[in-house]
């Protein structure tokens, strides 16, 4: 039986000026397998549509009165095909990993901490491997700013996130 769809109103917050960004990402990160998420909005939220069909999720949007939305981000069937950082090139060159991380067991921001603990251990151009019971959303960002790579997919049970991150080097550091 397929879960009713989480509801996420972010009306309060977009009128008090805030983003609600986060917000989103938290309630797709806490849907149960198959769960659609249900967002209402005050404007047709379009850049959200490519972020979600990314994580592989389709959208039905529909205007509901007075300027705001209603979007219905419903789960594809199959898990979504690999996501691979803006800067990454070539993943399938890289080389072995040197270092593997089983953080399926940890809690957020547990598997963050530790990936970037590790990430400063190692050198330039070292690859390390992690599992991880989620998609790290808010790690994506924080690997990409301090010049990581990463790719990573879903297993075929779609409940492991695997990832292969390959260490960078920060602009500032290289010129050093």
């Amino acid at each position: 039986m397929t879960p009713l769809p989480r509801e996420l109103d972010v009306r309060p917050l977009l009128r008090n000026g805030g983003e609600p960004f986060q917000a989103i990402m938290q309630a797709v990160m806490d849907l149960h397998p198959g769960q659609a998420l249900r967002l209402l909005a005050t404007f047709r939220p379009a850049p959200l549509f490519d972020v979600m069909a990314s994580r592989g999720f389709s959208h039905e949007a529909r205007e509901i009165g007075d300027g705001d939305w209603e979007v219905v981000f419903t789960p594809a069937l199959t898990a979504p095909a690999e996501v691979i950082s803006s800067n990454a090139r070539q993943p399938e060159a890289w080389p072995e990993p040197g270092r593997h991380l089983d953080l399926v067991d940890l809690d957020p921001p547990e598997p963050m901490v530790r990936i970037l603990a590790t990430a400063e251990k190692m050198k330039p151009g070292e690859v390390m491997f992690v599992l991880l019971a989620r998609e790290p959303l808010f790690l994506f960002p924080e690997l990409i700013k301090r010049g990581h790579q990463w790719a990573g997919n879903f297993d075929d049970t779609g409940e492991t996130f695997r990832m292969l991150i390959r260490i960078g080097q920060l602009k500032d550091k290289a010129d050093a």
